[in-house]
């Protein structure tokens, strides 16, 4: 799993049968300091991520093959919506 921020949506006018009338959403992966990755990755929505949403991916396809068969072939889906971040500080992680 990963934090990514939502960046746009994809349209597809032909896509295997068992993703019909699911949401493709371009997704930047979030990197700790906040950055984003240089690669997009398209991720499937159920739970209504917006534009500049931070969600939470799931890289398992299990919960995509429960969602729409066995034989779908996606794997990266949103987890869940993001409402607060909260990074440890580098000073609290360090031991004496």
């Amino acid at each position: 799993m990963f934090l990514a921020r939502i960046d746009g949506t994809v349209v597809a006018a032909a896509k295997h049968a068992t993703l019909s009338g699911c949401r493709f959403l371009i997704a930047l992966r979030l990197e700790a300091d906040g950055s984003t990755a240089a690669e997009p990755l398209v991720v499937i929505d159920w739970l209504g991520a917006g534009y500049g949403s931070t969600v939470l991916v799931s890289t398992d396809g299990d919960i995509a093959r429960e969602r729409y068969g066995n034989t779908t072939p996606a794997r990266m889906v949103v987890a869940g919506i993001v409402d607060q971040v909260q990074l440890e500080q580098e000073s609290s992680r360090r031991t004496a």
